[in-house]
């Protein structure tokens, strides 16, 4: 059970966070805050660093020399992935609309297949393997791209 603690804590954020949007409930002064410009800014910055830096595993896995560092990157992944709810609410407490909403499902969709990852499935199916992966990365290069383009948004309508 110890190899899967990052499992029970990014569901138990995952549901405080679904839990705080269904039941509207709001931490007043985050809320206040996150209504700041120069806040969401730099809170935003920082979800948009664990996003790429995400991102690593992919590079550590493909560089045949760093190799032997897949493991600890892996658990790297896992655990900050775990964080990724808590991470969220700290940049917003809302799912948006439009983009912002479609962004918001796709990055925990991604999170949710990210939890139910291929250590937890156990499969040794090809057809598992292959569309976990795909889907996963996919969804990766989703919330990266509209990441950016967010950012883009933000900066350009200043």
């Amino acid at each position: 059970m110890g190899k899967y603690k990052f499992l029970i804590i990014g569901f138990v954020l995952f549901a405080a966070y679904v839990l705080q949007e269904v039941l509207d409930l709001r931490w007043l002064m985050l809320h206040e805050l996150q209504e700041d410009q120069m806040y969401r800014r730099w809170s935003g910055l920082g979800l948009s660093i664990v996003i790429l830096f995400q991102w690593l595993l992919s590079l550590v896995r493909v560089v045949p020399k760093w190799e032997e560092l897949s493991y600890i990157f892996k658990n790297i992944h896992n655990w900050l992935g775990a964080f990724t709810p808590l991470l969220f609410y700290i940049h917003s407490m809302e799912l948006g609309y439009a983009y912002l909403f479609l962004l918001s499902i796709t990055f925990f969709g991604n999170f949710l297949l990210g939890l139910v990852n291929l250590d937890l499935l156990q499969s040794t199916s090809q057809l598992v393997f292959k569309g976990w992966m795909i889907l996963h990365v996919a969804f990766s290069f989703f919330v990266t791209f509209v990441t950016v383009y967010h950012v883009w948004v933000v900066f350009y309508y200043e």
